[in-house]
């Protein structure tokens, strides 16, 4: 006779949604620091890193505060694993869409 332990998969669905949101947060803010001249200023925290400093950060904020909450509030449950994953992917490739320069530049105000 063999036991079946069943194992909640929330704290796994909530890292990996948590990553697709932190890869949305980059390619917006990509998007918007080289689209609008006063973001991409502000994003600048480090001289020798540029506007990269900013995103990058921002994005990481935003990431462990989404695994942060979204792994305590599903830490005990089943989630649908397919549709967060399905979500999840869909948020990674909207960030990488926002970090690919032919995109942002359709946002750049011609001078």
């Amino acid at each position: 006779m063999t036991t079946e332990i069943l194992i909640k998969n929330g704290k796994a669905a909530a890292a990996l949604l948590a990553g697709g949101i932190g890869a949305l947060t980059m390619g917006l803010m990509t998007t918007l620091g080289e689209s609008v001249a006063a973001i991409g200023t502000a994003l600048n925290w480090y001289n020798p890193v540029g506007a990269l400093s900013g995103k990058t950060t921002v994005a990481v904020i935003v990431w462990l505060i989404a695994w942060a909450v979204l792994g305590n509030q599903w830490k005990d449950k089943d989630v649908d694993f397919d549709k967060i994953a399905m979500i999840a992917l869909v948020l990674l490739l909207l960030g990488i869409l926002g970090t690919f320069p032919p995109f942002f530049d359709l946002f750049v105000p011609k001078a």
